[in-house]
């Protein structure tokens, strides 16, 4: 197993800087989804570390993004955190790694397609099985009112599995198109920066 170069490290942690900042940008969507479904492009310096380094630099920018926000901004006691690592790994580890055996623009495509249906996948999984459940017991909300909040936007969502499929799944979709579309704009011009230690970078 090789390591980062140290100054590739340098680089993924002043993308994860960018990304925590970024966190704090969030543009509601209420006509569509509930209040807390807020979309933000802070997986955008995710996914330019993930092209340029690998999947594990990519991946690691998500994770210091999230310790960062729960440190300074948290109010979901971690959950939402937990929330935001899961869907955003899902997302940046498979592009990534797709792009990685394909570096071409239609690589790069191909690999935040996959990676967008991939986060909606895992995202709409692990929000019924664990993590709604889990912010229910923290946040002392009953599960019903998720179904509740969620039909207020959206009247076809009649119950816990519809709230998955129609909000949830729904939100991370135009996340995962928003955070892929702004990636496909910035990552040539940022990536003559990052160019020199690319080849440096070592997948882990």
């Amino acid at each position: 197993m090789r390591k980062m170069s140290l100054s590739v490290l340098m680089k993924v942690s002043i993308l994860a800087a960018m990304a925590a900042l970024l966190q704090y940008i969030e543009i509601p969507l209420t006509m569509f989804f509930p209040d807390f479904l807020k979309i933000d492009i802070s997986d955008v310096p995710a996914l330019i570390g993930g092209f340029a380094f690998g999947p594990i630099a990519g991946i690691l920018v998500v994770l210091v993004k999230n310790i960062v926000h729960g440190l300074t901004a948290g109010h979901t006691l971690w959950v939402g955190e937990f929330a935001n690592f899961i869907v955003g790994a899902s997302l940046v580890g498979v592009a990534s790694l797709i792009y990685k055996r394909n570096r071409t623009m239609k690589g790069a495509i191909i690999g935040l397609v996959t990676g967008t249906l991939f986060m909606a996948f895992v995202g709409g999984l692990t929000n019924y099985y664990i993590l709604l459940p889990l912010y229910s017991k923290v946040m002392g909300w009953d599960m019903d009112a998720f179904v509740q909040v969620g039909s207020a936007v959206n009247p076809l969502i009649k119950n816990f599995w519809g709230y998955i499929l129609l909000a949830i799944v729904p939100f991370n979709i135009l996340k995962g198109i928003v955070a892929s579309f702004v990636t496909v704009l910035v990552y040539k011009p940022i990536a003559v920066f990052l160019r020199r230690e690319a080849s440096k970078a070592v997948q882990i």
